[in-house]
């Protein structure tokens, strides 16, 4: 007892202690102190563990409260000298607010980036800020925050224009930056020095404290428990289930319990899974450990005193604490920023700041944020302070840098993540390169982290272990570090910058040559390689390195002196890198077309080669830079040019090409894949810049230094062909002899690809630099060459060209000049077209096309040079000049070896002997001469006229060989192959060329004479060739014309004699055409009498005509008339729970156990849908269908434990035909015939019939009863002809009583969510429930989209609706008939009150169209034993009259008080519907009295009842037309005036309604009396239920905003409602009811029926009757769920300006609204389709079934 007693005590002992605290007092007496340091620090300790850590679970609330009373308010008041209320609010008042924003993002919040303004990617709005600034009229990038930024608005430096917005612009008053210290007075100043220094150290000792048991001096606790923690801590390496797993053993808990452990952990980085003495802690720690450690190093998890945790939860308070108290003054975060940069007693280092820094991996995941954010809101936002701390974080650097290697949380927890923060602001980045040499830091750190090296010191990445492939994803956070640092380049340069820059590129350069022929191959030859080399490193390296090489080119360029020097650093590093490579490689000299060159041997399908050669690509960089910067013409002194080996540069780039034509040549084939690979990127957007493209340059660079004859021999000996084309007799045919056959085919290959070399050395001008060319030109050609191929999206062409280190392609600048866009319609999405003037640009060769690019592109530009009426020949373009540094590059197209080359192929082409050369050789070789051609044209159009061309392509392709061999010229040989036949393709190419010859030599004759003749000469001389020209199209197309008659004659023939021999077959098919089109002609427009309008309903309906229905099995294709005696026939059919038309979402279920859905409610909380897609079968052909899909799905799921996309458990297939997911069948049944019967009773008298009968019906199903002993028999008189012990047979055969039983089980089981049972009496009111709602939702949706009542619905939809009415008059056969009568005796109570049945449910409470159809289609179960000759017409009638006064009732009892609009002055017409619509209104206020308003206007009334019964109406007249098939007015096929006439006299109503009440209102009048005097009618009115009015509106989806940021904004202030204050990882907005939810997290799942589900899941329950339709936020994605298994994507409906959706906000291109496509989505939903199209979805994508959709 003692124990507890003292516990008793202790707490009030406190709370007195608390009670008498004065703040104040103690601010006064520490104001006194000498050494305040140690009086706070026993205030805390004796305060600190009181308050914090008092038990096992911690109450935030009550802690905080006391934390700022006892621990807070004293420094407040010592800070302040008075009350903190009063002095923190002058402090605010005086304080000049900062023009910086700060505003810290948090995690899915939008931010937004300009592309025109941001001075990089990295520079980003808040959303307030943005909208408040001139960004928004501007391209911009909307983007969702990882968390941990801030808005840089204010930040001069961030923007190029526009860095305020209109909040954070500066007055102009307070332009004098004035000391904000000023404001203070000097002893202010000293106390806060004093509280923040005393403060900030607590914290950083107690956050960085190591020892679990112990405090620091002056902090021990006066006395000291044994109390401990078991404190768990975060890392990344287990998973959410290991530690749930861990922690139910471990500490013994629920698996709830367990998950919000898990989630604590993984959000605050640590949490106490234990209390206790050390002992039971200590327990717990060894159970974790033990159970962590088999795989990977075990949880962390440490036992600590609470004395030390209490400590640390005020550490980070106290954190908190300073970050608010220096918001409100400028002047406190100055001395803040001083105190915590203060060198402390250790010298170097020793800050506070450092220490918080170098301890940062350490310490737990909470604790860093709190300190992150506290340096972002004091030192990063004081431009003074920033700067200090920038040098200290570059300082510490490469400490940083190393402990985050071996740290294992993520970037966004680490301090190394600041260095966005500071290396981004130029000025910073270059005074840290300049003063603390930041750059070559960077790569230092870089290099040493990347430690494998072979024997050479390259790099060599073994293969990746996921310890490896971690580390090496930490060290590329360095790349993004130098990336910050050079991505804006620097305008003026000091001396001392030039040294520094030089000095990094230096260890550039280092890190370059260790990559410089890192992962070389050897081609295997003989077997397949055994192992896949490790090439993705190299690769990931190569990527991220990109930038930084292109970003270093530009830094070159801004400065002479810089690109001189550093073009000879790099051609010294390339010069070291080479001299390693040439031993032993033997010298060797070509010769050929009498030129002779000396060179090296080697094989690149013999050695070592590598694609990687960044040491050579740097400098192919530079070498264009010297030209473009035109610093190689005005310096050529101080440049080595004269040094450079132009085949020393040209040897590895041109073995790199060599190898890419190899392995397209299929020599490589048994490297396999890594290799193929390696090629792919080496093209690839995202490589080629830096690779392919600079490969080409230095073989240009190279080329251009070197006698063209002789470049070619080197390309010739490097691809392996110089043997074939230096013999002697090489024309003849290369080697006759070896004739296998796979090498002429690699031969061809390669001397293809030679050939496309050539043309891109010779042809590639548009990098400036090479040619006299802008940069756009080159993006232009870009984009034209990709449209060229098809028109293409927006994202697919960004996709398609480089972007830059600012994630910008530069493609809107130039996109409008060479494209037309073309908007998107409501699928698809918006596409450029190449405009029809560009495509003259278009080269067949483009160097970037793939093979595949090409050969579509080729096709598309000869289709469209076809449909124009264009010649075929697709010549090279017009190219721009070179520069003048590779000007001598054009001499290649006019020296001997390449006329030797181009002659030869053409030879071979004459004479085409065995496939030793191939049509598109010769197609090259063709595009070459063109490319001559083109090239001499325009030098003599651009000479002067003293000027002599050099260039004389023409006279060198006319001249035949020398002496002996007498070759023919090049032309003469073209001339040869113009009339060659198996050239037909080519012809239009040669003739261009022949016409270009012979214009380029007239245009040479006529230079003599004036430039002005030339020009008409040649046009004639092209003329003439033009007219030749027309003349063979002309034949060609006569020909094609004739032979295309001849076939069609052939084809008639053919026909003709197949009739003859067939003719009955066609005489009786034609026959039946006939008559099948003139009856349904007549039967849509001719009523049965001529002139009798038609009615649907009552003795006088119209009757249908008879017809036979025959109907085609779709599985067994025999055809079967549909009779009641005959097979059944049955329709798939999909029967779902649907809340489609939900008036109230928040009615909890119902327990289906007990439920009676006998009578819909008007709020139709939830209802049946049936659908079906029209696919009619045999009910055996189904059934034996469905057990082989049983069979089928037994099997799979031994095989494989996915879900498919249908559920066999539940009854579901796809349809044989359409694959439309189903899970029922409907049986077709033949429709009623009507009696014709004479005279039929009136209202009165079938009231006083229908009693009778429902009196015997009573007695009867007493008798059925067990009797009482005390039960009085009461002899009821029998009716005559009314026989209630006949029990009809039924009419139907067994297969469709079989069915009626099926589909009637379905509905059953799927509308209450219960098991089949076919006995249960409640089948038969399900079917007719399902068809009622059915048909409510088809009017619905007619209604919505504006369509009219019949006519307009697809016959699937119509079949079903026919089935479904038909259906629901036979089900009562397969159920037994009592239960039926006894459904039929209680629907009729509730319209003539009946006093043997106890709880009939008022008025209001019941749906009339439910009502009508159940009544309509039970009241069979009566009719079959009536022999009275009372027709079922006449009664459908009387109950239709009845039901539509009822629901005119229910209207003008819920019609709300009038809203005051202009009395309308109605005609007469109108007149007599308001005196009557009143009166009626009044007979109901005298039986209601004051429940009901008195209303004035009887307009409003009959307005309110007309508008309000027209959906009953139409439903009605659906239901009358599918049950007793009467055709339908074609009034009624159009929306046309007079609907409503019509339509009462379809349904035989009066069109004034009211006559229905007043011509029998003596019969009524008690009806009416009855009704409203229902307790349930006066407690709904005054409140008591819900009150529906009418007419119902339709549902819609809910309303979206236009702009999505503001959906992103809404989300990403949305919170996890389970996590207090968490903020949800995946936003999910449901579109039906608006909720937000928390998907796809732990924290949110429920249980449902015993399963796990996540948040969507469960509120597709709740919302939905198990289908869901959601908006993920984040991702921007629409998600269809239904059920448990089942769910795929769908576009969602926001479109960016480019037509295109951005699924993952991968782009970030602002996104809009599209009502269209919203309106889609909502039609799928209100149709009921969103199961459909999820089947649809996993059927065509598997990769859809494998997704838990549960857990969402």
């Amino acid at each position: 007892m003692a124990a507890a007693e003292s516990d008793r005590e202790v707490p009030s002992a406190l709370c007195t202690e608390f009670l008498n605290f004065s703040a104040k007092d103690t601010a006064l007496k520490w104001l006194q102190v000498t050494d305040l340091y140690k009086e706070v620090y026993q205030h805390l300790a004796r305060y600190v563990p009181k308050i914090y850590c008092l038990g096992p679970n911690l109450n935030p609330q009550s802690e905080d409260l006391l934390a700022q009373l006892l621990l807070q308010a004293p420094l407040e008041w010592y800070l302040c000298g008075e009350d903190p209320s009063t002095g923190l609010a002058k402090l605010e008042q005086n304080n000049q607010p900062s023009q910086l924003c700060g505003h810290v993002f948090r995690v899915g919040e939008p931010t937004y980036s300009c592309r025109e303004c941001a001075a990089d990617p990295t520079c980003v709005l808040c959303m307030q800020c943005f909208l408040g600034s001139v960004h928004k009229e501007h391209r911009y990038r909307m983007t969702t925050s990882g968390g941990g930024g801030f808005c840089d608005c204010g930040d001069t430096e961030a923007w190029k224009k526009g860095p305020y917005c209109q909040k954070h612009e500066p007055n102009i008053s307070d332009s004098c930056q004035e000391d904000p210290l000023a404001h203070l007075s000097t002893d202010m100043i000293a106390r806060c020095y004093n509280v923040f220094a005393i403060v900030l150290k607590y914290a950083v000792d107690m956050l960085t404290w190591d020892k679990e048991d112990e405090l620091p001096p002056g902090l021990e606790p006066p006395d000291r428990g044994d109390t401990y923690y078991c404190m768990l801590f975060n890392d990344e390496v287990h998973t959410y289930e290991q530690v749930i797993y861990t922690l139910q053993k471990a500490v013994n808990c629920t698996q709830k319990e367990a998950v919000s452990f898990a989630t604590t952990v993984d959000r605050d980085g640590r949490k106490s899974v234990r209390f206790g003495d050390f002992a039971f802690c200590e327990q717990a720690k060894s159970v974790i450990v033990r159970n962590t450690s088999r795989q990977s190093k075990p949880l962390r998890v440490q036992v600590m005193h609470s004395s030390v945790v209490a400590h640390q939860c005020f550490a980070l308070k106290a954190l908190h604490w300073l970050g608010h108290v220096i918001g409100y003054s400028d002047a406190l975060r100055r001395i803040l920023c001083q105190v915590g940069l203060e060198r402390g007693p250790e010298g170097e280092n020793s800050s506070l700041v450092d220490t918080l820094m170098l301890c940062d991996s350490k310490m737990w995941k909470g604790a860093r944020n709190v300190y992150h954010q506290l340096f972002m809101s004091s030192l990063l936002m004081d431009l003074k302070y920033k700067k200090l701390f920038a040098i200290q974080f570059a300082k510490n650097y490469r400490r940083l840098q190393t402990d985050f290697m071996e740290d294992d949380h993520e970037r966004v927890v680490s301090v190394t993540s600041l260095s966005v923060q500071l290396f981004t602001v130029p000025t910073m980045a270059r005074m840290l390169i300049t003063e603390e040499n930041l750059m070559t830091t960077i790569i230092r750190t870089f290099v040493d982290h990347l430690r494998h090296r072979d024997l050479q010191g390259r790099f060599q990445f073994e293969r990746y272990t996921a310890q490896q492939a971690f580390k090496f994803r930490r060290v590329q956070s360095l790349i993004g570090d130098l990336k910050y640092v050079l991505i804006s380049r620097p305008t003026e340069w000091s001396d001392q910058l030039r040294e520094k820059f030089l000095e990094g590129l230096d260890t550039f350069l280092e890190l370059f040559k260790c990559m410089q022929g890192m992962d070389p191959v050897v081609r295997q030859v003989g077997q397949h390689i055994e192992m896949e080399p490790e090439w993705e490193a190299a690769f990931t390296l190569q990527m991220k390195l990109t930038h930084i090489i292109s970003m270093m080119q530009e830094w070159c360029a801004t400065d002479e002196r810089v690109l001189i020097e550093a073009y000879k650093k790099c051609l010294t590093a390339l010069t070291h890198c080479h001299s390693g490579f040439t031993d032993g490689e033997q010298p060797i000299t070509l010769s050929m077309c009498g030129h002779s060159v000396d060179t090296i041997r080697y094989c690149v399908s013999q050695e070592k080669v590598s694609i990687h050669l960044p040491v050579s690509r740097l400098l192919a960089g530079l070498h264009v830079l010297l030209s473009k910067m035109e610093v190689a013409y005005r310096f050529p002194e101080q440049l080595p040019l004269s040094e450079l080996s132009p085949p020393m540069l040209i040897e590895h780039p041109l073995r790199c090409l060599v190898l890419c034509a190899q392995v397209h040549a299929g020599m490589w084939r048994r490297n396999g894949f890594s290799l193929v690979n390696q090629i792919y990127y080496y093209h690839n957007v995202k490589c080629r810049v830096e690779m392919f493209d600079k490969d080409l340059i230095m073989l240009q660079a190279g080329a251009s230094m070197m006698d063209p004859n002789h470049f070619l021999m080197i390309v010739l000996s490097r691809f392996e062909l110089y043997h074939i084309f230096s013999s002697a007799d090489c024309r003849k045919s290369y080697n006759r002899e070896n004739t296998n056959k796979d090498v002429v085919q690699q031969n061809n290959t390669l001397i293809e690809e030679m050939l496309h070399l050539i043309m891109m050395v010779v042809g590639e001008r548009f990098e400036a630099g090479v040619g006299q060319v802008e940069g756009c030109d080159e993006i232009k050609r870009e984009i034209i060459h990709q449209l060229c191929i098809r028109p293409m999206a927006h994202s697919e062409l960004v996709k398609a060209l480089p972007e830059n280190e600012n994630k910008e392609t530069g493609m809107e600048r130039v996109i409008d000049c060479v494209a037309s866009f073309k908007k998107p319609g409501v699928t698809g999405r918006g596409l450029y077209e190449l405009r029809p003037e560009c495509a003259k640009q278009f080269n067949l060769y483009f160097h970037h096309y793939s093979r595949a690019d090409q050969s579509k592109a080729e096709e598309a530009q000869r289709k469209l040079k076809r449909q124009n009426g264009e010649d075929m020949a697709l010549p090279p373009p017009m190219l721009p000049p070179f520069s003048p540094l590779f000007a001598s590059l054009v001499n290649i197209l006019q020296c001997d070896v390449l006329l030797g080359m181009l002659g030869a192929v053409l030879q071979w082409a004459v004479e085409p002997s065995g496939g030793h050369w191939s049509e598109s050789m010769l197609q090259r070789v063709l595009h070459l001469i063109g490319m001559g051609l083109l090239e001499e044209q325009q030098q003599l159009k651009n000479s002067s006229e003293d000027h002599d061309v050099s260039f004389n392509f023409t006279l060198k392709i006319s001249r035949p060989g020398e002496a002996p061999s007498n070759t023919a010229s090049v032309l003469a040989l073209l001339e040869n192959l113009q009339n060659a036949p198996h050239l037909e393709v080519h012809k239009d190419m040669i003739r261009w060329i022949l016409k270009m010859v012979a214009s380029i030599k007239t245009m040479r004759e006529l230079t003599a004479s004036t430039y002005t003749v030339t020009a008409s000469g040649s046009h004639g001389q092209e003329e003439m060739v033009c007219d030749k020209d027309k003349a063979e199209r002309k034949r060609k197309a006569e020909m094609a014309r004739l032979r295309r008659e001849k076939i069609m004659a052939q084809m008639s023939e053919m026909q003709r004699h197949f009739i003859n021999e067939n003719k009955e077959l066609f005489q009786q098919s034609l026959e039946e055409l006939y008559a099948s089109a003139s009856t349904s002609t007549s039967l849509e427009h001719s009523p049965t009498s001529s002139d009798a309008a038609l009615v649907c309903v009552g003795p006088r309906r119209s009757r249908p005509r008879e017809k036979r229905q025959v109907v085609t099995c779709i599985l067994c294709q025999e055809e079967q008339e549909i009779r009641a005696d005959s097979k059944a026939m049955v329709l798939a059919a999909f029967v779902q729970r649907s809340t489609v038309m939900s008036k109230n979402r928040k009615r909890p279920p119902h327990d289906p156990e007990h439920y009676d859905p006998l009578f819909m409610h008007p709020d139709l909380s939830f209802g049946t849908h049936t659908g079906s897609c029209g696919h009619i079968m045999h009910s055996h052909c189904w059934q034996r269908y469905f057990e082989a899909v049983q069979a089928k799905e037994q099997r799979r799921q031994q095989r494989l434990r996915v879900h498919t996309s249908y559920d066999v458990g539940n009854g579901e297939f796809l349809c044989p035909l359409c694959e439309c997911l189903s899970n029922t069948v409907i049986p077709l049944l033949p429709g009623t015939k009507g009696s014709n019967s004479c005279e039929q009773p009136g209202l009165g008298q079938w009231l006083k019939i229908s009693g009778q009968q429902i009196k015997a019906m009573h007695s009867a199903h007493r008798k059925l009863q067990p009797v009482g002993v005390d039960a009085v028999e009461e002899q009821c008189p029998a009716t005559e002809n009314f026989r209630i012990d006949y029990t009809p047979m039924s009419p139907y055969s067994s297969t469709i009583k079989e069915m009626l039983t099926t589909f009637g089980t379905a509905t059953y089981k799927v509308g209450l969510k219960v098991h089949p049972n076919e006995q249960d009496p409640r089948v038969p009111i399900m079917c007719w429930g399902s068809c009622a709602y059915t048909i409510q939702s088809i009017e619905r949706l007619l209604v919505d989209e504006e369509k009219p009542l019949f006519g307009s619905l697809p016959c699937r939809q119509d079949d079903c609706l026919s089935s479904l009415a038909r259906f629901g008059s036979a089900c009562w056969t397969a159920a037994s008939q009592p239960s039926v009568q006894g459904h039929y005796i209680r629907l009729v109570a509730a319209l003539i009150p009946d006093p043997q049945v106890e709880t009939s449910p008022c008025i209001l409470d019941i749906d009339m169209l439910h009502l009508l159809v159940s009544v309509v289609l039970s009241y069979g179960s009566v009719h079959s034993q009536d022999s009275s000759g009372l027709s079922v017409d006449a009664v459908q009638l009387h109950f239709f009259h009845l039901i539509t006064v009822a629901h005119m009732v229910q209207m003008l009892l819920t019609s709300g008080p009038e809203e005051v609009t202009m009395e309308q002055e109605s005609g007469g017409a109108e007149r007599e519907e308001e005196e009557d619509i009143c009166a009626l209104y009044n007979t109901l206020r005298t039986h209601l009295g004051s429940s009901l308003p008195e209303v004035a206007s009887g307009w409003h009334l009959w307005r309110c009842v007309k508008t309000g019964i027209l959906p009953y109406l139409r439903g009605a007249a659906l239901f009358f037309h599918h049950l007793n098939g009467v055709p339908t007015p074609p009034e009624l096929h159009a929306l046309c005036p007079g609907q409503w006439e019509v339509l009462c006299g379809y349904l035989s109503l009066p069109s004034n309604l009211l006559q229905l009440y007043h011509s029998q209102k003596e019969l009524l009048e008690p009806l009416l009396y009855g009704w409203c005097s229902h307790p349930g009618v006066r407690q709904t009115l005054q409140g008591g239920g819900v009150l529906v009015s009418f007419p119902r509106e339709s549902n819609s989806l809910i309303d979206l905003p236009d702009d999505y940021s503001a959906l992103i904004n809404q989300a990403s202030s949305f919170t996890c409602p389970k996590s207090g204050g968490d903020k949800s990882r995946a936003p999910t907005l449901c579109l039906v009811c608006g909720s937000m939810l928390c998907s796809q997290s732990y924290c949110c799942q429920t249980e449902l029926d015993g399963e796990d589900v996540g948040a969507c899941t469960a509120h597709t329950f709740a919302c939905g009757a198990g289908v869901g339709i959601f908006l993920r936020v984040r991702e921007s994605q629409v998600l269809f769920l239904s059920g448990k298994t089942k769910g795929c994507f769908y576009a969602p409906p926001y479109l960016d300006d480019y037509g295109e959706t951005d699924q993952g906000l991968r782009r970030g291109n602002p996104l809009h609204l599209c009502r269209q496509r919203y309106r889609k989505i909502q039609k799928l939903w209100r149709q009921h389709s969103v199961t459909e199209e999820i089947g649809h979805a996993q059927e065509a994508n598997q990769t859809l079934v494998g997704i838990d959709w549960q857990h969402l």
